[in-house]
């Protein structure tokens, strides 16, 4: 039977019967156990606002539909609210991603908005004590500190460190602002996550995002899993994997480590850290071989998979189980497996990302996929597991160093669009920027400084970065700095900007871990629960958030903390030009429609305020297979309209479930692979060939188009007189009409073209995957062979790699060090393990290794020990002794904090925001090595030493 909620309003409750009430139950219990969970009720702050806002038992309950604010699954969730106070919660079973399933961290939802450990209004450090200001003198005197940097050493020396947790109209806004500053030092925790993923997925084939959706699993025949483990870091997600797994679906699990996913798998497959390249090869080796290949797909749809043929061919099994440690047997099977089991799915997460080659990683999975002609059908693609509730509408909407919303680059055009789009002169736009040039770049149309390596711009000579100065103040806005590595570098930069501001609703450790006593600011923002908005899941889908309660404290919406900086810095009226501002709050469903005017190439254009808020009002109304509404009010619609939505929200469009399949119209969500990149390369097409989405008039491939492509063809005239005077000039990205876009698809095209998908991503280092040893590698007889690149620039920063690489530390640091999630934890742990709920289940750091290197060791479980950093650093863990590491190899998970390097930073918090757990941090440790292409961080693969303390 389907569950389905009728009413938002909830039964009111009977007068409680035994003469004891749910909150008097526990407080007795925290008495009687002691636990982290029942002691929080007990705390005096928690008592005394009890006491004030207590709801009698029979007040109306009504009831708010939300979406969880963890990772990017996107489960929908009913909050129950009385007299203003959250009550109580239940997972919405009639919601089409999660369907009643809670994980640990999604059950304890209402404690992030209650909870106690919150900053609670403005405070400044001063003289190493925390004083409380007003929101009117924190803007002012931080306002004041920018202006004065700005004058002195121009925009590019204030930093704009984003958030994965911002709604899409707060992510919007914020990358609007840091332009309105005039600078491209913004980025988010993508970063660290999957920019690796967004930069491969894209060249590839047009799109940097999961292709297919959890629900649409159910259908593969297979599930490979690369790097990733739901079980803990998406367990909902896990539901819909084992829906597949019911109906026949294999799963296989390629991991370092024996985790909780590869309990669940019919096959489990270790790999040597930093070698999923030559896994990949040596898949496609037993492939090719065998004749196991889609040829007809490689054939019209697929651009240079010979060069890949003739690299697979370096990676015999010999050579593959030498590299990576997976005998020639497990090889076939897999293969052979991967072969006769379609359609197949890949997943992968940060074990496959967090690399300095990790954009070829993600390529190589890619190419895996295509050689199998698993792409654009039902139970294939790529499905890439996000790890942020809105780390992918982030992305989107350009909380990057090196794009503007929309994935427009940072082009003179791209400047433009959106300065139409923002109905402000380019010129004054551009006048907001440093007019200088440095190293050859300018700062308004060159990629700003990464948030992975915001410290190497505080701390680098500033004569070897390409902009005027280094970098004197940053925000941490909803993103704690204990998840970059090279903590010792972390904390010098804390120390020595002239200013640093948290904007959070905890403190997290930037405000913590410096050793200084002035110039910290913490501003309270409000959590996602205390306002409202979209927010996009992992599967591209968009939904709308209802306010469950008003702020606490004196915690600010981001969006109103955004304006209220945009008005002191003097750029109020352009920033929010066309959106209506309330009481210093711009309307959320304005900033919705703004960027519906811009977002074209990615089709963020169809999904007004109106057409989310009916999906939200019918989540039952939705299948859970195909996610497509079969009657009712959105009939015919995607769940969450993901994207591409095409043209305006009046087209209707009914957004996108499965990317670049060629069995459906494009009106109904079909296509095929983007021409993103010309028609030819080196006088070959690249176009699609003999291979076109349904209905299509243009039976053949064809570039994207535009107005000269539309007066080609003869269809300019299908274009209304208003649509003709804004499509002149234009391409289905800029046309803010919509109209061309509109007039493609009406025969049946999609107006980004069709084009072959790349193996050859001739733009890039490595034109194809090119297996390079890890900068710390323990196999010193492989780097000849497989070496790392030069040192090089990569975007404003000279960035290591031989240098680093040609260093032998495999001696005195011998034991491979990788990184991980878990259940109960999320990101840096600030908010989580301020979670009592969630504190009580895992309340030490720890490393595990294996029983072999414990005894050589001398250590047991729950021994103390210190783990050694190459680089110097050292911290203090507990260890696990478990087989499911192998010797030689140690795992960490990365989101403890408040203890560093042996010393715990508890009376660095502001009073009562201390979490209820604190541990050392694993990026404290972890080493130098970033992505040649995004600067991803590499913390999948390092070298340390353990030691017992």
């Amino acid at each position: 039977m389907r569950l389905t909620r009728t009413s938002e309003q909830a039964p009111v409750a009977e007068k409680p019967s035994l003469g004891l009430n749910r909150r008097q139950f526990l407080k007795s219990a925290g008495l009687a156990t002691g636990g982290i969970a029942a002691a929080s009720m007990l705390g005096a702050g928690m008592m005394r606002r009890a006491e004030a806002t207590e709801v009698p038992h029979d007040a109306p309950t009504e009831v708010k539909r939300t979406i969880c604010s963890h990772c990017a699954v996107g489960c929908g969730l009913y909050a129950e609210v009385q007299n203003g106070v959250w009550t109580g919660q239940e997972p919405a079973f009639d919601h089409p991603f999660n369907r009643g399933g809670h994980c640990a961290k999604g059950a304890s939802l209402r404690e992030v908005a209650h909870g106690d450990k919150r900053n609670k209004y403005p405070m400044k450090l001063e003289g190493g004590k925390w004083k409380r200001l007003s929101w009117e003198q924190a803007i002012n005197e931080i306002g004041d500190q920018m202006l004065k940097i700005r004058e002195e050493s121009g925009p590019d020396s204030i930093y704009f460190m984003g958030s994965a947790k911002f709604s899409n109209e707060q992510s919007y806004l914020y990358r609007k602002l840091a332009a309105m500053w005039g600078t491209n030092n913004v980025d988010h925790s993508a970063r660290i996550c999957h920019s690796t993923t967004v930069a491969g997925v894209a060249n590839t084939w047009g799109y940097g995002a999961q292709t297919n959706s959890f629900n649409d699993m159910h259908h593969s025949k297979l599930i490979l899993f690369v790097g990733s483990n739901p079980s803990e870091a998406h367990p909902v997600a896990m539901q819909h994997v084992l829906e597949g797994k019911e109906r026949g679906a294999k799963i296989i699990v390629v991991d370092p480590r024996f985790t909780r996913t590869a309990a669940k798998s019919d096959e489990y497959v270790h790999i040597r850290p930093g070698t999923d390249i030559p896994f990949i090869y040596g898949l496609l080796w037993h492939i090719f071989e065998n004749g196991w290949e889609d040829k007809k797909f490689i054939d019209s749809r697929v651009y240079g998979m010979e060069r890949i043929r003739d690299e697979a061919a370096k990676f015999n099994p010999e050579e593959v189980t030498n590299i990576t440690g997976v005998s020639k047997e497990q090889m076939f099977r897999v293969a052979k497996m991967l072969a006769e089991h379609k359609p197949g799915t890949i997943v992968w997460c940060m074990g496959g990302t967090q690399h300095h080659i990790g954009n070829a990683n993600t390529r190589s999975y890619c190419i895996l996929q295509l050689a199998l002609g698993n792409m654009g059908v039902v139970g294939g693609g790529t499905n890439i597991f996000r790890g942020h509730d809105n780390v992918q509408g982030a992305t989107d909407f350009g909380l990057l160093f090196d794009n503007l919303p929309g994935y427009y680059g940072l082009t003179s055009g791209a400047w433009g669009h959106w300065s139409r789009v923002w109905d402000l002169p380019a010129d004054w736009v551009a006048s907001r920027f440093d007019q200088g040039e440095y190293l050859g770049q300018k700062p308004q149309t060159s990629a700003g400084i990464p948030c992975s390596r915001w410290h190497d711009g505080v701390l680098e000579d500033k004569t070897k970065i390409a902009q005027k100065d280094n970098i004197r103040l940053a925000f941490f806005w909803g993103q704690s700095v204990n998840t970059e590595t090279r903590g010792r570098e972390v904390r010098e930069a804390l120390n020595k900007m002239d200013t640093v501001v948290v904007v959070d609703p905890h403190p997290t450790m930037a405000s913590v871990m410096p050793e200084r006593k002035d110039g910290v600011y913490i501003l309270p923002a409000c959590t996602q629960f205390e306002t409202y908005g979209s927010v996009t899941a992992s599967n591209r889908s968009l939904q709308w958030r209802d306010k469950v309660i008003e702020p606490h404290f004196e915690s600010l919406p981001d969006h109103t903390i955004m304006y209220k900086l945009a008005k002191k810095l003097g750029v109020e009226k352009e920033f929010c030009k066309h959106i209506q501002v309330n009481n210093d709050e711009p309307l959320v469903e304005d900033v919705t429609r703004e960027f519906n005017r811009g977002m074209w190439t990615i089709g963020y254009t169809g999904q007004s305020p109106e057409r989310l808020k009916e999906h939200q009002k019918n989540w039952g109304t939705f299948d859970f297979d195909s996610l497509e509404a079969p009657g009712g009010p959105c009939k015919g619609e995607t769940y969450g309209l993901p994207w591409p939505c095409w043209g305006t929200p009046e087209m209707k469009h009914p957004g996108t479930q499965i990317l670049y399949r060629t069995d459906r119209e494009v009106r109904f969500g079909g296509g095929n692979f983007r021409a993103r990149y010309g028609v030819e390369h080196n006088g070959t097409n690249i176009l699609a060939e003999g291979s076109f989405s349904k209905g299509s008039e243009i039976q053949d491939g064809y570039p994207e188009f535009s107005d000269k492509m539309l007066k080609q063809l003869g269809w300019w005239d299908d274009l209304t007189g208003e649509e003709k005077a804004a499509a002149e000039g234009k391409n289905w990205k800029t046309d803010l009409s919509g109209g061309i876009q509109r007039v493609a698809i009406k025969h049946g095209c999609i107006p980004f073209g069709n084009a072959k998908a790349r193996c050859i991503v001739w733009n890039f280092p490595d034109d194809i995957p090119l297996h390079r040893e890890p900068l710390y590698t323990p196999r010193r007889d492989l780097v000849a062979k497989y070496p790392t690149y030069e040192d090089r620039m990569v975007a404003r920063l000279p960035t290591l790699y031989k240098s680093i690489q040609d260093k032998d530390f495999s001696k005195d640091f011998p034991m491979i060090l990788t990184s991980g999630r878990l259940v109960e934890y999320e990101g840096g742990g600030e908010e989580t393990r301020s979670n009592p709920w969630l504190a009580e289940l895992q309340q030490e750091m720890f490393i595990e290794m294996n029983p072999a290197d414990a005894a050589d060791r001398g250590v047991r479980s729950e021994d103390d020990v210190w783990v050694h950093s190459p680089e110097g650093a050292q911290i203090k863990v507990k260890v696990m002794v478990t087989p499911r590491v192998q010797p030689g190899e140690c795992f960490m998970p990365y989101h403890f904090a408040g203890i560093f390097e042996g010393k715990s930073l508890v009376d660095k918090y502001p009073e009562g925001t201390v979490p209820y757990v604190q541990g050392e941090s694993a990026n404290t440790v972890l080493t130098y090595g970033y992505d040649v292409v995004t600067q991803m961080q590499e913390t999948k693969t390092s070298l340390c030493q353990i030691t017992k303390a």
